[in-house]
């Protein structure tokens, strides 16, 4: 169940709707501003779940080249 938003409650009984109908309401909004955070919070964790991967990437390439530089310079050719 979504938590109450008393401020939007109280909103609702001042213009006149009956209570039952206030709070369902405010519940159905503290709803819907929960849900689109949840989802704004997913597409910040995507990104840097995409950036870690890319900085992963660019890691094992710079360790590459290193292990590489090591055996060309220690096995004579």
């Amino acid at each position: 169940m979504a938590m109450l938003n008393y401020d939007v409650f109280e909103a609702f009984k001042a213009a006149g709707v009956p209570d039952d109908k206030a709070r369902k309401a405010a519940e159905a909004l503290s709803g819907a501003v929960e849900a689109a955070e949840v989802a704004t919070i997913r597409t910040d964790v995507a990104d840097l779940k995409s950036t870690v991967r890319l900085h992963t990437l660019m890691i094992v390439a710079v360790f590459a080249l290193n292990v590489a530089i090591l055996v060309r310079l220690l096995i004579p050719a």
